[in-house]
C-alpha cells in the first residue's frame, strides 16, 4: 500500500482537529441545548472518546467559548472594518449591516448558538455582554444615521437599495 493515502482510504477511527470538534459540537449544542449537551454525547458523535476530545478542549466550557467567539469576533470585525467608521452614518451603517448578514450567512451555526445562549454559566455571561456591546454600537450608528435625516425611524432594510437614503 502506498505511503501517502488520502483521507478517505484510512482505517480505524475518524481524525478529527479542533475545527472537526466544533463543527459537532455546535450542532449539538444547537440541537439538545448547551446544558444538555454532555461531553460523552459529543464523544458519541463524533466516534471518539471524552479523552480524546479533551486532547483538544480542556472543557465543554472550552468548546462553548470558542463557538460563541468565532460568532461574535467576525461580528466585531465588521465594526472594526475601515468602512464602518468613515462616510456618512447612513454609509457606514449600510457597510455594518451588509456585513452582519455576511457573518450571518458564513456562521449561521456559530450565530445561531450565540443567539440562544441565556447566560447560565460565565462563558455564556461574557458572551451575552459583548453581544450587548456589538448591539449597543450597532444602536448608536443607528441613531447617528437618523441624526443625519438619512434614515427614518421606521427604515427597515428591505429595500435592495439599502437602509437609508441617499
Amino acid at each position: 500500500m502506498p505511503e501517502n493515502v488520502n483521507a478517505s482510504q484510512r482505517r480505524g477511527r475518524p481524525g478529527y482537529d479542533q475545527q472537526g470538534i466544533l463543527r459537532v459540537a455546535v450542532a449539538a449544542f444547537i440541537e439538545h441545548g448547551y446544558d444538555a449537551t454532555s461531553m460523552g454525547v459529543l464523544a458519541d458523535r463524533l466516534g471518539l472518546s471524552k479523552s480524546a476530545i479533551y486532547h483538544h478542549f480542556a472543557s465543554k466550557d472550552e468548546i462553548l467559548d470558542r463557538a460563541l467567539d468565532e460568532a461574535l469576533g467576525s461580528l466585531e470585525g465588521v465594526l472594526d472594518e475601515p468602512e464602518a467608521s468613515v462616510g456618512s452614518a447612513a454609509d457606514r451603517l449600510d457597510h455594518v449591516l451588509r456585513g452582519a448578514v455576511r457573518v450571518l450567512v458564513e456562521q449561521l451555526p456559530s450565530v445561531t448558538l450565540l443567539l440562544r445562549v441565556r447566560g447560565n454559566t460565565e462563558v455564556e455571561r461574557r458572551a451575552l455582554a459583548r453581544r450587548r456591546a456589538f448591539d449597543r454600537r450597532v444602536t448608536a450608528l443607528v441613531a447617528e444615521a437618523q441624526a443625519e435625516g438619512r434614515c427614518a425611524p421606521t427604515s427597515t432594510c428591505a429595500s435592495s437599495s439599502g437602509c437609508c437614503s441617499a
